[in-house]
C-alpha cells in the first residue's frame, strides 16, 4: 500500500467534508448562489478523488508502477488546481476582491489533470508485470 496517497486521501477527504459543510452554512451568507455552486462542484471533484487516491493506495501493492504514481501526481495536482482554483475564485467573491479573474483559466487545467489521472490509472492496472 501507498502511505502518502492513502494519507493524502484521507486527509483531502476530511477537508471536502469540512469545506462542503462551511459552503452549506456560512458561504451562502456571504455570496450568491451561483458561487456557492462553483464551490460545491469544487468540494464535490475533491471528495471524489479523495477517495480515488485511498483507492489507488490500496491498488498500489497489486499494480506497482510508474502510472499508479503518476495517477496520483495527477490527482493530487487536479485537486489543487480545479478545486483549488474554484475555492479561491469563492473566497474572493465573499471578499469582494477584484482582480485575478483570470484565476478561472486554471480549473480546466486542474480537469486535465484529473483526466490524465484517470488514463494513467488505467493504463497501470493494464500494464503488465
Amino acid at each position: 500500500m501507498h502511505k502518502n496517497y492513502l494519507s493524502f486521501g484521507i486527509v483531502l477527504a476530511g477537508l471536502a467534508v469540512i469545506l462542503g459543510a462551511f459552503g452549506a452554512h456560512k458561504l451562502k451568507e456571504l455570496v450568491t448562489p451561483e458561487t456557492v455552486s462553483s464551490f460545491q462542484t469544487g468540494v464535490q471533484y475533491q471528495m471524489y478523488h479523495s477517495l480515488a487516491l485511498i483507492l489507488l493506495a490500496i491498488s498500489f501493492e497489486r499494480f506497482p508502477n510508474k502510472f499508479m504514481k503518476w495517477t496520483g501526481i495527477c490527482f493530487l495536482l487536479g485537486i489543487l488546481l480545479f478545486s483549488g482554483s474554484l475555492y479561491l475564485l469563492a473566497g474572493l467573491k465573499a471578499t469582494d476582491q477584484v482582480g485575478l479573474k483570470g484565476l478561472g483559466l486554471i480549473t480546466p487545467v486542474g480537469g486535465v489533470f484529473f483526466i490524465a489521472g484517470w488514463l494513467f490509472f488505467l493504463f497501470g492496472v493494464r500494464r503488465k508485470s
